[in-house]
């Protein structure tokens, strides 16, 4: 069976993670934009880092500009935006695309694993979140409205 473990990342960086690194732990991944009205969420979503993150919990986020072109910036500036506004600890991956042709394979596998309504598999816009368990099976996807708070008991739940 595949699970998240399976594929490998794009650091912001330019090295390649393989996801096993992030073997039997609780993991939130996350489409982000610097310039999207969901991006406060940011804070919740470090908030959550901080407090699970000691539990074996971790949020992976990955810059995406396919939403209204709300993730302009380079590596450098996605990097230097997250760290100095919202003093982001948690890993953050290149900027990769999760719809159409060019989707990134471990989001076209998070949208298979877990459709949107109606059976949709599109990531409507920034700030999608798939809730992955210790096995790497994803459990639970999150609308982008979701706020990063309102899911303590579901991540609780799985550590």
């Amino acid at each position: 069976m595949t699970t998240i473990y399976d594929f490998s990342a794009k650091r912001l960086d330019g090295s390649d993670i393989a996801l096993d690194a992030y073997k039997n732990q609780v993991l939130l991944i996350v489409n982000t934009a610097s310039k999207c009205g969901f991006t406060p969420q940011y804070e919740g979503l470090e908030a959550l880092q901080k407090t699970y993150g000691p539990k074996g919990f971790s949020v992976l986020g990955f810059p995406c500009n396919q939403f209204g072109g709300q993730e302009p910036g380079d590596a450098a500036a996605i990097g230097s935006f997250c760290q100095l506004t919202y003093d982001v600890t948690f890993p953050m991956f290149a900027k990769i695309e999760v719809n159409g042709d060019g989707a990134d394979p471990l989001y076209a596998f998070l949208k298979a694993q877990k459709p949107g309504l109606l059976g949709l598999q599109g990531i409507k816009w920034n700030f999608t979140k798939f809730l992955v368990d210790r096995t790497g099976s994803v459990v639970e996807r999150f609308a982008p409205t979701t706020k990063p708070w309102s899911l303590t008991g579901a991540i609780e739940g799985l550590l």
